[in-house]
């Protein structure tokens, strides 16, 4: 008999796919697939668009109220999702998003992907920072695994919640395959588009305070001011946790007509504007991994990004790292990526090989086989 097991897809949402739930998605896809004999109850607190059900050994399963709130987080998963487990008795529960059942029995497996909550904790609002604050310690110390992002997050979660590290296991994210090169009259197509032809900075990502944007907009006007080139700066994103710092800082800037917001972008569009940029600039002060430097690897396109946290992990030696708290060294870097093709094209060289490193296949190993794991040893420890 096969094994059977739930998860919780509640972030698996038609057309609002972000960070943690394009882990989600781009795991599940594959591992589904390879594991045709497993039984996956994918649960859901909406009805689920149809295709998220990757496979007919995938049963949708949506339970109310939808978790869109701490009130709710907490009806949720330790009413509604604890009641389901306790009557369908899985081998394993998976949460991608790292929130658990705390009265659950079953064997889980909690993804955190990062603890940014607990390092910058003003930057959430106050009843979100609570939650986290106070139930993501409960939830690494009840998991039966924990799974996360990088190297630099486990120790992280080590060192803040006390967690044994051979508990916990690393799965790389990966980077969506159709990211690729554009030649030159493709990418002129895309500045035409975006920018009225001209070259440009990219910032990909939610418009949050830990993404730095108030230092990158300074950082962009010190360029401005220094350079002689027409390069623009664009911002793919939702300004879904926009706030007044950063309002601010655009506000008070003095080539504000030279940056660009282009909103949310679809996969494709996300990798036109990637592969058609001069540079990527991904300076966030706090990251458990940073997809987007990946993306642009991929897309032979160089990146700035940061010296602190995971980035420097994930990009190796083939970004220019700085300190995202200086906009004079951000500014600067931007000068380079204008003034010095030649370092831009060792960058460039660079970014496919480490980009070899990150796929999704192999994360999806790794996640399958920390699942497989969690069943084993809560099997062992039930024998005990």
């Amino acid at each position: 008999m096969g094994l059977r097991i739930a998860v919780n897809t509640r972030l698996l949402i038609k057309n609002k796919l972000e960070g943690i739930g394009w882990f989600t998605y781009e795991n599940l896809i594959r591992i589904v697939k390879d594991q045709p004999e497993t039984t996956f109850y994918f649960i859901f607190d909406r009805h689920p668009d149809p295709s998220f059900l990757f496979a007919k050994n995938v049963i949708p399963v949506v339970l109310h109220p939808p978790a869109r709130h701490p009130f709710l987080f907490i009806i949720w998963f330790d009413w509604s999702v604890r009641r389901y487990l306790k009557k369908l008795k899985p081998d394993l529960f998976l949460s991608p998003d790292g929130y658990l059942s705390l009265g659950s029995k079953i064997p889980d497996l909690a993804v955190m992907h990062d603890l940014n909550f607990e390092h910058y904790p003003e930057d959430l609002p106050f009843l979100m920072r609570s939650y986290y604050r106070y139930f993501f310690p409960r939830f690494a110390r009840k998991a039966s695994r924990v799974a996360t992002v990088s190297e630099f997050s486990k120790q992280d979660i080590v060192e803040q919640y006390g967690v044994a590290p051979e508990k916990i296991d690393v799965v790389y994210n990966g980077a969506n395959e159709h990211f690729n090169p554009l030649n030159e009259a493709q990418q002129a197509v895309v500045r035409a588009k975006y920018t009225n032809g001209h070259a440009y900075f990219l910032f990909v990502g939610s418009l949050h305070p830990r993404k730095n944007l108030a230092r990158l907009f300074k950082a962009f006007d010190i360029f401005c001011n220094q350079s002689d080139s027409s390069v623009r700066l664009l911002i793919a994103g939702e300004k879904k946790w926009w706030t007044e710092p950063i309002q601010n800082a655009f506000d008070g800037m003095e080539h504000q007509g030279r940056v660009i917001f282009c909103g949310r972008l679809n996969s494709d569009e996300l990798h036109q504007v990637t592969a058609s940029a001069l540079a990527i600039t991904y300076v966030s002060y706090f990251e458990g991994f940073g997809i987007p430097i990946v993306e642009a690897f991929r897309c032979g396109v160089p990146v700035i990004t940061s010296n602190v946290t995971s980035m420097p992990e994930v990009a190796g030696d083939a970004a220019l790292l700085v300190d995202p708290f200086d906009e004079n060294a951000i500014a600067n870097a931007m000068q380079q990526m204008v003034e010095k093709p030649d370092f831009r094209d060792v960058l460039i060289s660079r970014g496919f090989e480490r980009a070899k490193l990150f796929s999704w296949d192999q994360a999806a190993q790794n996640l399958w086989q920390s699942m497989l794991a969690t069943i084993k040893e809560s099997k062992i420890n039930k024998s005990i």
